[in-house]
């Protein structure tokens, strides 16, 4: 009952998490409908597409490659302009790509979709979350910054759902009507969303261009190398990152040839996809909403991560052995339990950081996972089009999701490593050190 008597707090949340859970919503709306419509477009009449395959690994491989830098420099960004500016910038560029699949759904404009969707994930794919979190952390306590991070990633999973009930039940023509949903994301944070950090000043405007180029070029590379800098020399937060990079490097393999390996193995459509990721969606809800906010001050963070990375393994392992239609089902039920990974590596890196530099090092730690994004569809996507296909060594069409399951389990290990309560260790000489803002005079 204590978390409601702070009205500001709850008033600061709502205006962020109302939002995005229209965003959130529009997105999810779409996710299962777009595995029919690549394949339909680039392999008409046929139930496996490896050109979708492909291009699915290679869009990932680029998001992978420009995320390493774009997420930090992000999280920097934010630390020196405020949060709000850069949510705006990355929820509103979802719109471009799904407003051309409303045009038409030709191959012609499912490339251009590829393309300009390539060019969003780039902009908001992990970085929405890094900087709403940072909000998180501007807005709250220290002692009910972990139920905030809950509640933000359970209304995530709560959109989710909502997000495929609508897929389920509308008509395949309609369903990017999300695109609405969308743009009054934007307007409402626009209009709505207050800004918790103060701008930095604007700097000398009699400067020429390309000095002032420079120097924010050189101001950049300087606050990217203070933020690898706090990383490496916090051993908590270089133990999250190994825990990020090899969790990231199996779970987005998995998460980037899923539903294509489904539709392949077992002739799932759009009505199955949905009815998937509602089984996850409606579980997840109840763990963060409910579980994780009252197990969290009994057992801490590092068990509830520890505990989410194991559900992680066997939900990996039961994904790449499925023998029957049904056991994605269950293998999509342990999804309840390692969506709790996100939440409570979230709360940790935000312990283990000081009040100033909670963008740089959750845009660090999302940089790292980038990386992972980078490398994994890399062996996962010739593996999964091996195994799919007739020429397969032996059969298990799943075996590339087996593989990712190990790179989970390693960072199971890391997890095991950290300790139990990390927190922030910044010395007095770090503080004086603080970098100027961008541009400062």
């Amino acid at each position: 009952m204590g978390w409601w008597k702070n009205k500001r707090e709850v008033r600061l949340l709502v205006h962020l998490l109302l939002p995005l859970c229209f965003h959130w919503i529009a997105e999810e709306m779409t996710k299962s409908v777009l595995v029919d419509v690549t394949t339909d477009a680039l392999c008409p009449g046929h139930s496996t597409c490896e050109e979708a395959i492909y291009l699915n690994g290679l869009q990932q491989t680029v998001v992978g490659i420009f995320k390493m830098v774009v997420l930090p420099v992000l999280g920097q960004l934010s630390d020196d302009y405020g949060r709000k500016p850069l949510l705006l910038i990355t929820v509103s560029t979802t719109i471009f790509p799904f407003s051309l699949l409303i045009i038409s759904k030709s191959k012609s404009f499912v490339y251009a979709y590829y393309v300009l969707r390539t060019i969003s994930f780039i902009i908001s794919q992990g970085s929405i979350f890094c900087i709403a979190a940072a909000y998180v952390a501007d807005v709250i306590d220290d002692n009910k910054r972990t139920t905030g991070l809950c509640w933000m990633m359970g209304l995530f999973s709560a959109s989710h759902v909502l997000g495929n009930v609508l897929a389920r039940f509308l008509p395949e023509d309609n369903i990017f009507v999300s695109i609405t949903l969308l743009i009054f994301c934007s307007l409402y944070m626009a209009l709505f969303l207050p800004e918790t950090v103060t701008s930095a000043p604007i700097g000398d405007q009699r400067l020429p261009f390309l000095k002032k180029a420079f120097k924010i070029v050189e101001q950049r590379y300087n606050s990217m190398r203070r933020a690898a800098i706090i990383v490496i020399s916090s051993p908590a937060l270089k133990c999250i990152s190994l825990i990020s990079f090899f969790y990231e490097l199996g779970m987005s393999g998995i998460d980037s040839v899923l539903l294509y390996y489904l539709k392949a193995a077992f002739g799932f459509d759009k009505n199955q996809f949905s009815e998937i990721l509602m089984v996850v969606g409606v579980g997840s809800i109840i763990s963060q909403l409910l579980v994780l906010p009252s197990i969290n001050p009994i057992v801490g963070e590092k068990v509830i991560l520890c505990a989410a990375l194991l559900s992680s393994v066997a939900y990996a392992l039961l994904y790449g052995l499925a023998w029957a239609a049904w056991v994605p089902y269950l293998a999509a039920s342990f999804g309840v339990v390692n969506i709790l990974v996100k939440p409570a590596t979230y709360a940790l890196i935000s312990k283990a950081s000081s009040s100033t530099d909670q963008g740089k090092t959750q845009g660090f730690v999302a940089g790292v996972q980038a990386i992972s994004s980078l490398l994994s569809p890399l062996a996962m996507t010739p593996l999964t089009n091996l195994f799919l296909s007739r020429n397969a060594p032996f059969n298990c069409k799943g075996f590339s999701l087996v593989c990712a399951s190990i790179s989970v389990a390693i960072s199971l290990i890391f997890a095991w490593m950290l300790k139990r309560n990390p927190s922030n260790q910044t010395s007095e000489n770090d503080e004086e050190n603080i970098e100027a803002p961008l541009l400062s005079s």
